[in-house]
């Protein structure tokens, strides 16, 4: 396995700064971080580039990217590469005159076997560790360093001094030899390709340390480093395998009903949209559908987050991978395998692993001059001393030698893509879609969130709060009977709102029914003529009054729509007389006043952006505690407003669930979307997606992302504060070559288990 220490950058690719360009566009300070969605752009146009996609097993590290890199960006026709060391996929964009074969044969020159992937892998599979032959090459060492030490101590006679020396120097050559030859091959690759990674900087090292004589150190050298890489991949793989264990959660087949009537069992990936799916208790649904029959209770948690199980009825939507707790129900497919909720949140997570986190550009760069710059220092401490300053040659080397082994930016490079990764997927697993590492990592600077009143601070579904009796001796029932059987009538959302509060009255059959636009809707019942509408109705028809009207007003303020339910005869409409009055609300989410206090706890100050009227801003704002609120606002005024607050300097938040918010969720540093509800237009448009439409989500991901953070902070200090502390133990004398192989493994396996902390966030 290639596994550099370095290595198993599982989320990045695509630093297309020297690659045609990145598909990103990072403004520093406030300015948003919008990565690209997309996994790559080709400067080539769209009908003259040509794409090829290849498996190479052992790719995994951004020494490995460099090398292909290096490799390919000089073959006459290739116009842009793409890396997805998660997947192990490498993507290259190349005129239509280069043949494939030629991209094949650079990668295979350089050691990276390419294969063609007919279809995305079901899950990525690391190759196997050889355990067994790591194993032998330490022992091998162990037992050269005791021949060494017996000889230096006197332990073997003088007569077999010599010999034992000898023995010494066979033995640790050959551990060298059956731990190192793939690394010596991987270094002489990387060297003669002018690029200098963890492999080359081992080969070198070894090697010296083999030509000045110190034959057992060279064989621990090159045994340990062997017995990291394969811990460290062992270690790292957690973190690989946190995203690839979401395929796990739908299951292969699905009990399909077919032609005949009988059910079979068949292959998720062959049903098609519209098949009948039955799922009996304690199954997994295999894809997403409409519940036809049958009744049931799910655990949405694998797509949501939600923590208490869901009933599911005739008509709810049931997704791929939740779990069927108690009774059997049958669903309509409405999603192909490949196009399920679960498959996209996959496919995006895939996606936004294909993008570098801010800090992990950083470190990136940082590498790229650290390596080298090592080298060049490691050079000059084998030859400065001895020339100018009269040190043994001897000393001077093995030092240097040491440098070469702390020079590798093991742990440094690897700490953040293990950390963002486990954070996306601890996020995922909470259904908290996140599109990219760099809004894990800019997450904790927001401290201005605007949030949209409808569908996201709201249900979104309007609902009938109030039916006060207007008149006198007026019959509650028989009222409540001619409002819900006059407003089924109408297609207004207030209307069907008053129709929904009394749908388990049986109708009364309604006659010569009239639109009324702008005031309501009219019809004739019981000998009786009927209208329900605003105040605006009411006055045309002689029932409004001062009375009235503050009632209603009184109502308004309180973020209430009303509406007003008169009757009259048929024959003197004008003298109609107001029955009944009803109000209606979008009432608040139960979870939005808990979502709102947790923001003002984490510093994030909240401001409503709605087009409603100033009444029903103002009282939704306070009911909610959101501490500032705009009324009756257009599209381009909530842009304006999120636009406004950055140039401030703030970090501004944007969370909407419609084609509304869309240009305000774009524009805001990190955009929110409800996308349980949300259009399909506000979810493509925003950074991160909340699975279940709960705004306590917003929170998790601010606190996760400051954790985040504290974790990568902790890991760049740790990693740099041991290079500078065996820096300083190299030039004093006081360090070995073994010490130093020790301390990078330790450094790399400590910042990787700190990393996963991360999935327990």
């Amino acid at each position: 396995m290639s596994q550099c220490q370095c290595c198993h950058h599982h989320s990045e690719a695509h630093d297309h700064a020297h690659d045609h360009g990145a598909h990103e566009h990072t403004h520093e300070g406030h300015d948003h971080i919008h990565e690209a969605r997309t996994a790559f752009t080709s400067p080539v146009p769209a009908s003259t580039a040509t794409r090829v996609v290849y498996r190479i097993p052992n790719m995994d590290c951004p020494m490995e990217e460099a090398l292909i890199r290096n490799k390919l960006s000089g073959l006459p026709g290739v116009t842009g590469l793409s890396f997805n060391l998660m997947q192990r996929l490498l993507t290259v964009d190349h005129e239509p005159g280069l043949a494939p074969a030629s991209i094949e044969a650079a990668l295979t020159a350089i050691d990276m076997i390419p294969e063609r992937p007919d279809a995305a892998p079901a899950a990525v599979e690391a190759p196997k560790i050889p355990w067994r032959r790591i194993c032998w090459a330490t022992g091998l060492a162990a037992l050269a360093e005791a021949v060494e030490l017996g000889a230096e101590w006197g332990h073997f006679p003088a007569a077999t001094q010599t010999v034992a020396e000898w023995a010494a120097a066979a033995i640790s050559l050959a551990a060298i030899l059956l731990a190192g030859l793939g690394t010596f091959r991987k270094g002489w690759l990387a060297l003669i390709n002018r690029n200098l990674n963890i492999n080359a900087l081992m080969a070198v090292a070894v090697t010296g340390a083999f030509c000045i004589g110190q034959f057992p150190e060279a064989a621990m050298v090159m045994a340990l480093f062997n017995l990291s890489e394969a811990l460290e991949a062992r270690a790292l793989d957690r973190a690989r395998n946190a995203v690839s264990d979401l395929l796990a959660l739908a299951p292969a087949t699905a009990t399909v009903l077919q032609p005949d009537g009988a059910w079979l069992e068949v292959a998720a990936a062959e049903v098609t949209p519209g098949s009948r799916v039955r799922v009996r208790p304690g199954e997994r649904v295999a894809l997403d559908g409409v519940v036809a029959s049958g009744r049931s209770t799910l655990n949405q948690a694998p797509i949501t987050g939600e923590s208490i199980p869901v009933e599911k009825g005739p008509g709810d939507t049931v997704f791929a991978g939740t779990i069927n707790e108690t009774g059997e129900f049958e669903f309509t497919v409405t999603a192909a395998a490949h196009d399920t909720t679960l498959a996209r949140i996959i496919h995006a997570v895939e996606e936004a692993q294909a993008t570098r986190a801010p800090m992990q550009r950083f470190v990136d760069r940082f590498a790229r001059w650290y390596t080298p710059a090592v080298f060049a220092l490691a050079v000059l401490t084998a030859l400065v001393p001895p020339l100018f300053f009269g040190a043994a040659w001897g000393s001077s080397i093995y030092m240097a030698l040491v440098l070469l082994v702390i020079g590798c930016p093991c742990a440094l490079v690897i700490s953040t893509p293990v950390t963002v990764v486990s954070g996306m997927a601890a996020a995922a697993r909470r259904g908290i879609l996140i599109k990219g590492g760099a809004y894990l990592e800019q997450g904790r600077l927001l401290d201005h969130l605007a949030l949209d009143k409808t569908g996201t601070l709201t249900r979104g579904e309007p609902v009938q709060t109030d039916f006060i009796i207007l008149a006198e001796g007026t019959r509650r029932e028989e009222i409540a009977l001619m409002a819900v059987s006059l407003a089924a009538r109408s297609d207004h959302p207030v209307s069907r709102a008053v129709a929904a509060a009394g749908k388990e009255l049986a109708l009364v059959e309604m006659e010569d029914v009239t639109a009324l636009p702008g005031e309501g809707v009219a019809a004739t019942a019981v000998g009786r003529r009927w209208h329900l509408g605003n105040y605006r109705l009411m006055e045309r028809l002689g029932a409004g009054s001062p009375a009235l009207k503050e009632r209603m007003a009184a109502l308004e303020a309180a973020g209430k729509t009303t509406v007003v339910l008169a009757s009259a005869e048929p024959e003197k409409p004008e003298a109609a007389r107001a029955e009944a009055l009803f109000a209606v609300a979008d009432g608040l989410r139960e979870t939005s006043v808990e979502a709102v206090a947790e923001l003002e706890a984490l510093g994030v100050r909240t401001l409503l952006l709605t087009g409603d009227t100033e009444a029903t801003a103002k009282a939704m704002a306070k009911a909610a505690g959101v501490d500032e609120y705009r009324a009756g606002l257009l599209p381009q005024d909530k842009l304006a407003i999120v636009e406004e607050l950055e140039r401030t300097g703030a970090h501004v938040g944007m969370v909407g669930d419609g084609i509304n918010d869309a240009p305000a969720l774009a524009k805001a540093d990190i955009g929110f979307a409800m996308a349980a509800g949300g259009t399909d237009t506000a979810i493509e448009t925003a950074d991160v997606a909340l699975m279940d439409d709960d705004l306590r989500k917003v929170p998790r991901f601010i606190r996760l992302s400051r954790a985040t953070h504290a974790i990568l902070m902790e890991n760049i200090a740790f990693a740099l504060g041991l290079k500078a502390v065996f820096f300083a133990l190299t030039f004093a004398g006081m360090a070995t070559m073994w010490m130093a192989v020790f301390a990078d493994v330790g450094a790399s396996l400590v910042v990787v288990a700190n990393g996963l902390r991360t999935l327990r966030k």
